[in-house]
């Protein structure tokens, strides 16, 4: 039996907000099939925060999405990687992303035409 994503008891509601939060869907999408370090995850994923970006892998961490790696080296390093859970999104996630740049010039003109209105 299918859940019902509509009752607010529904656990996948909570699955959903993985993958549903604009800065976690773009973490997931930069770590796909590699492992990149904090910074340039920073650089990856332009317009974050550092403070966002330190929030949302926490979450994704917890979350058991991103595996996350100090490394003992001086200067400290950390490196973030996907878990295989976290790389079973991959595929849905690229595929969001094909949806996007196919569908983004019919989103601008519905834009457009209602701020012509």
């Amino acid at each position: 039996m299918e859940p019902d994503v509509f009752d607010p008891n529904c656990g996948s509601r909570e699955v959903l907000g993985l993958i549903a939060d604009k800065w976690s869907a773009l973490i997931l999408y930069a770590l796909q099939d590699r492992t990149l370090r904090h910074a340039e995850l920073r650089r990856t994923v332009g317009g974050i925060s550092q403070k966002m970006l330190t929030q949302t892998l926490r979450t994704l961490e917890a979350d058991g999405i991103v595996h996350r790696v100090a490394l003992p080296v001086v200067p400290p390093h950390v490196e973030y990687s996907l878990t295989p859970l976290g790389a079973s999104l991959s595929p849905v996630l690229a595929e969001v992303c094909r949806w996007a740049e196919v569908h983004l010039p019919g989103v601008h003109a519905a834009r457009e035409r209602r701020t012509e209105r």
